[in-house]
Protein backbone atom coordinates (compact mmCIF):
# COMPACT_ATOMS: atom_id res chain seq x y z
CA UNK A 1 0.00 0.00 0.00
CA UNK A 2 1.20 3.33 -1.21
CA UNK A 3 0.13 6.20 0.96
CA UNK A 4 0.34 10.00 0.22
CA UNK A 5 0.62 12.35 2.91
CA UNK A 6 -1.56 15.26 2.30
CA UNK A 7 -0.77 18.42 4.37
CA UNK A 8 -2.44 20.58 1.81
CA UNK A 9 0.72 20.54 -1.00
CA UNK A 10 1.64 18.61 -3.70
CA UNK A 11 -0.22 16.93 -6.82
CA UNK A 12 -1.93 14.42 -4.88
CA UNK A 13 -4.23 13.29 -7.31
CA UNK A 14 -1.81 12.69 -10.03
CA UNK A 15 0.15 10.12 -7.98
CA UNK A 16 -3.28 8.52 -7.21
CA UNK A 17 -4.58 8.39 -10.65
CA UNK A 18 -0.70 6.76 -11.82
CA UNK A 19 -1.06 4.25 -9.27
CA UNK A 20 -4.78 2.91 -9.64
CA UNK A 21 -3.72 2.65 -13.81
CA UNK A 22 -0.72 -0.08 -12.06
CA UNK A 23 -3.49 -1.50 -10.11
CA UNK A 24 -1.25 -0.67 -6.97
CA UNK A 25 -3.60 -0.12 -3.60
CA UNK A 26 -2.70 3.85 -2.48
CA UNK A 27 -4.00 5.95 0.02
CA UNK A 28 -4.22 9.31 1.12
CA UNK A 29 -3.56 10.45 4.60
CA UNK A 30 -4.57 13.53 6.10
CA UNK A 31 -4.07 13.03 9.82
CA UNK A 32 -1.60 10.94 11.89
CA UNK A 33 -4.10 7.96 12.53
CA UNK A 34 -4.83 7.25 8.86
CA UNK A 35 -0.92 7.42 8.16
CA UNK A 36 -0.12 4.70 10.93
CA UNK A 37 -0.28 1.65 8.98
CA UNK A 38 1.82 2.89 6.16
CA UNK A 39 3.95 0.66 4.34
CA UNK A 40 5.24 2.86 1.95
CA UNK A 41 5.19 6.91 2.14
CA UNK A 42 5.32 9.74 -1.24
CA UNK A 43 5.52 13.35 0.57
CA UNK A 44 5.10 15.51 -1.98
CA UNK A 45 5.72 18.91 -2.59
CA UNK A 46 5.45 22.49 -3.92
CA UNK A 47 6.00 26.17 -3.25
CA UNK A 48 8.66 27.78 -0.92
CA UNK A 49 10.38 25.48 1.55
CA UNK A 50 8.71 27.31 5.27
CA UNK A 51 5.56 27.26 4.00
CA UNK A 52 5.77 23.57 3.33
CA UNK A 53 7.48 23.07 6.99
CA UNK A 54 4.80 24.78 8.64
CA UNK A 55 2.04 23.07 6.23
CA UNK A 56 3.36 19.86 7.62
CA UNK A 57 4.43 20.72 11.17
CA UNK A 58 0.69 22.13 11.54
CA UNK A 59 -1.41 19.25 10.04
CA UNK A 60 -0.51 16.64 13.20
CA UNK A 61 1.22 14.33 11.19
CA UNK A 62 5.19 15.43 11.34
CA UNK A 63 5.86 13.06 14.87
CA UNK A 64 3.78 9.84 13.21
CA UNK A 65 6.21 10.70 10.09
CA UNK A 66 9.69 10.88 11.93
CA UNK A 67 8.69 7.49 13.85
CA UNK A 68 7.66 5.71 11.09
CA UNK A 69 10.62 6.69 8.76
CA UNK A 70 13.28 7.22 11.42
CA UNK A 71 12.07 4.11 13.57
CA UNK A 72 10.01 1.36 11.99
CA UNK A 73 12.48 2.47 8.78
CA UNK A 74 9.19 2.59 6.17
CA UNK A 75 10.32 3.64 2.40
CA UNK A 76 9.70 7.42 1.89
CA UNK A 77 10.03 9.40 -1.20
CA UNK A 78 9.90 12.82 -0.93
CA UNK A 79 9.53 14.73 -4.08
CA UNK A 80 10.66 18.22 -4.91
CA UNK A 81 10.06 19.94 -2.01
CA UNK A 82 8.91 17.26 -0.41
CA UNK A 83 12.98 16.07 -0.96
CA UNK A 84 14.37 19.48 -0.09
CA UNK A 85 12.24 19.33 3.56
CA UNK A 86 14.05 15.98 4.20
CA UNK A 87 17.72 18.31 4.78
CA UNK A 88 18.70 20.05 8.06
CA UNK A 89 17.88 23.12 6.65
CA UNK A 90 17.42 25.48 2.97
CA UNK A 91 18.66 28.58 2.14
CA UNK A 92 14.96 29.24 0.89
CA UNK A 93 13.72 30.04 4.62
CA UNK A 94 14.30 30.11 8.14
CA UNK A 95 12.72 27.27 9.51
CA UNK A 96 14.56 23.66 10.34
CA UNK A 97 14.11 20.87 8.14
CA UNK A 98 13.20 17.32 9.23
CA UNK A 99 16.53 16.29 9.11
CA UNK A 100 16.44 13.16 7.89
CA UNK A 101 19.37 13.42 5.34
CA UNK A 102 22.59 15.15 6.31
CA UNK A 103 21.85 17.37 3.18
CA UNK A 104 21.22 21.32 2.94
CA UNK A 105 19.31 22.99 0.20
CA UNK A 106 21.09 25.69 -1.75
CA UNK A 107 19.79 28.58 -3.96
CA UNK A 108 21.37 27.96 -7.57
CA UNK A 109 24.13 30.72 -8.19
CA UNK A 110 23.23 32.48 -11.52
CA UNK A 111 26.62 34.15 -12.32
CA UNK A 112 27.97 30.97 -13.18
CA UNK A 113 25.37 30.51 -15.57
CA UNK A 114 25.37 30.66 -19.60
CA UNK A 115 23.21 33.64 -21.29
CA UNK A 116 20.76 30.83 -21.97
CA UNK A 117 20.29 29.52 -18.36
CA UNK A 118 18.08 31.08 -16.03
CA UNK A 119 15.96 30.91 -12.96
CA UNK A 120 13.63 28.49 -12.14
CA UNK A 121 14.69 25.44 -13.78
CA UNK A 122 11.94 24.66 -15.65
CA UNK A 123 10.74 21.84 -18.12
CA UNK A 124 12.36 18.88 -19.05
CA UNK A 125 16.27 17.47 -18.38
CA UNK A 126 18.25 14.51 -18.59
CA UNK A 127 18.98 12.70 -15.51
CA UNK A 128 21.93 10.39 -15.35
CA UNK A 129 21.54 7.89 -12.08
CA UNK A 130 23.33 5.53 -10.82
CA UNK A 131 23.81 1.73 -12.27
CA UNK A 132 23.11 0.56 -8.78
CA UNK A 133 19.97 2.87 -7.95
CA UNK A 134 16.16 0.74 -7.77
CA UNK A 135 14.72 3.91 -8.38
CA UNK A 136 15.84 3.78 -11.90
CA UNK A 137 15.08 0.06 -13.01
CA UNK A 138 13.98 -0.33 -16.36
CA UNK A 139 15.34 2.54 -17.71
CA UNK A 140 17.26 3.91 -20.63
CA UNK A 141 18.33 7.31 -20.76
CA UNK A 142 15.49 8.96 -18.74
CA UNK A 143 13.91 12.25 -18.61
CA UNK A 144 12.01 13.94 -15.90
CA UNK A 145 10.37 17.39 -15.30
CA UNK A 146 11.50 19.69 -13.28
CA UNK A 147 10.68 23.08 -11.26
CA UNK A 148 12.99 24.58 -8.76
CA UNK A 149 15.32 27.77 -8.44
CA UNK A 150 17.26 25.06 -5.26
CA UNK A 151 18.73 22.60 -5.02
CA UNK A 152 19.81 19.16 -2.37
CA UNK A 153 23.19 19.63 -1.35
CA UNK A 154 24.11 15.85 0.61
CA UNK A 155 27.11 15.62 2.38
CA UNK A 156 27.73 12.41 1.91
CA UNK A 157 28.32 11.83 -1.74
CA UNK A 158 27.21 8.39 -1.72
CA UNK A 159 23.66 9.15 -0.66
CA UNK A 160 23.78 11.03 -4.45
CA UNK A 161 22.02 8.31 -6.80
CA UNK A 162 21.57 10.78 -9.57
CA UNK A 163 22.36 13.79 -11.19
CA UNK A 164 21.05 16.61 -13.47
CA UNK A 165 23.09 19.51 -15.63
CA UNK A 166 21.92 22.86 -14.79
CA UNK A 167 25.00 25.41 -14.93
CA UNK A 168 26.56 23.00 -12.67
CA UNK A 169 25.75 19.25 -11.66
CA UNK A 170 23.42 18.84 -9.20
CA UNK A 171 21.99 15.89 -6.90
CA UNK A 172 18.63 15.14 -8.93
CA UNK A 173 17.55 11.55 -6.83
CA UNK A 174 19.32 11.01 -3.34
CA UNK A 175 18.84 7.66 -1.09
CA UNK A 176 19.60 7.51 2.32
CA UNK A 177 18.59 3.99 3.62
CA UNK A 178 14.89 3.94 3.43
CA UNK A 179 14.87 7.59 2.67
CA UNK A 180 14.90 8.58 -1.29
CA UNK A 181 14.22 12.05 -2.77
CA UNK A 182 13.31 13.51 -6.68
CA UNK A 183 14.27 16.64 -7.48
CA UNK A 184 11.68 16.43 -10.21
CA UNK A 185 8.37 15.42 -10.40
CA UNK A 186 7.75 11.84 -11.51
CA UNK A 187 3.66 12.45 -11.08
CA UNK A 188 4.32 14.81 -14.44
CA UNK A 189 7.05 13.13 -16.36
CA UNK A 190 5.01 10.45 -18.16
CA UNK A 191 6.64 6.91 -18.83
CA UNK A 192 9.57 7.83 -17.01
CA UNK A 193 8.00 8.82 -14.40
CA UNK A 194 5.43 6.27 -13.93
CA UNK A 195 8.63 3.58 -13.94
CA UNK A 196 10.02 5.18 -10.62
CA UNK A 197 6.71 5.42 -8.99
CA UNK A 198 6.23 1.41 -9.69
CA UNK A 199 9.93 0.67 -8.80
CA UNK A 200 9.44 2.50 -5.53
CA UNK A 201 6.15 0.78 -4.47
CA UNK A 202 7.91 -2.54 -5.17
CA UNK A 203 10.76 -2.05 -2.66
CA UNK A 204 11.46 -5.19 -0.85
Amino acid sequence: MITLVDYGLGNIQAFVNIYKRLNIPVTVAQTADALTAAERIILPGVGAFDWAMTRLNESGMRDCLDELVLVKKRPVLGVCVGMQMMARRSDEGKLPGLGWIDAEVVRFDEAGFSQKTHLPHMGWNDVQPRDSSILFNGMTSPRFYFLHSYYFAARNADEVVAWTDYGISFASAVQSGNVFGTQFHPEKSHQWGVQLLKNFAELT
